[in-house]
């Protein structure tokens, strides 16, 4: 009722207001609540949240998880760390016993400045021909041996010092002063910058998902905060059963404050190529 007063204002309103029939056929025919403008217009958001794929759940994991050996066999002396210690790439994590080889470069050191001063005492005798020049030779072949047994010795006393390969953080120990080492490892170092994060994606986003993307990536309790990670790797192989294929993203983490092992959601921007 209140459309057709409406349409008898508009008709008596003089002959600059006046409209015809089918504008009036029409203003009875459209919908009360319309304004001019299409509902569906109103859509950016819809649209723009298309062009994400659906949250996907993720885990932080280390960029590096090394389980730590000995390169010989031996009895522990020190375990010079211990679990949550940050360690530096090249720092002394464990010694081994060592005493044989000490005793054994202090003996190649003495042969060594002993052959030396030998070298230098029969060098003048060659000089006034006093020896032959196969004395000579062997003389120096004989003292540089002695160089090169200390540097052997020198090579294996090394192997009795364990180095950590990377920085990062002590997971576990394994071992204690005492204990034989055989192939098993010492203790496990895993290296938190960067964090990588691991995803399974549906297959219907393969294609989509590029190296050199970067992903919206949301922390579980207790941290509950977001984060920027960039796709280092997306995997060439599907897995058929699950229909699915991995992704891997890169997350700098550099004052060690995320811990590894903690599950996230993940939003991949499928316009980022």
């Amino acid at each position: 009722m209140i459309r057709y007063f409406t349409l008898i204002a508009v008709l008596v309103s003089g002959s600059a207001m006046a409209v015809t029939d089918a504008e009036a056929e029409k203003l009875l025919t459209e919908p009360l609540n319309s304004s001019g403008h299409n509902v569906d217009d109103a859509s950016g958001s819809d649209t723009k949240s298309s062009e994400r794929a659906p949250a996907t759940d993720c885990l932080l994991t280390p960029s590096v998880d090394a389980s730590i050996a000995s390169s010989v066999v031996g009895v522990i002396d020190k375990v010079l760390v211990q679990r949550g210690d940050l360690v530096k790439k090249g720092e002394v994590l464990v010694k081994l016993r060592s005493a044989v080889e000490q005793a054994t470069l202090k003996l190649n050191q003495a042969q060594t400045d002993y052959g030396k001063r030998t070298i230098q005492r029969n060098i003048e005798l060659y000089q006034r021909n006093l020896i032959s020049e196969q004395e000579k030779d062997e003389i120096i072949i004989t003292n540089r041996l002695y160089g090169y047994e200390m540097a052997q010795t020198k090579a294996i006393l090394g192997q009795k010092t364990i180095r950590s390969p990377i920085t990062g953080v002590v997971v576990d120990t394994f071992l204690d002063p005492g204990e034989y080492v055989g192939e098993e490892p010492i203790l496990q170092v895993a290296q938190l910058n960067p964090l990588y994060i691991e995803a399974v994606v549906p297959a219907r986003y393969f294609g989509e998902i590029a190296k050199g993307n970067v992903a919206e990536v949301t922390l579980e309790e207790p941290l509950q905060s977001q984060h920027q990670a960039k796709v280092i790797i997306v995997d060439r192989v599907l897995d058929a059963a699950s229909g699915t294929f991995g992704v891997r993203l890169k997350l700098p983490n550099p004052d060690y404050l995320l811990p590894a092992g903690l599950k996230c959601s993940i939003r991949f921007d499928l316009k980022q190529h």
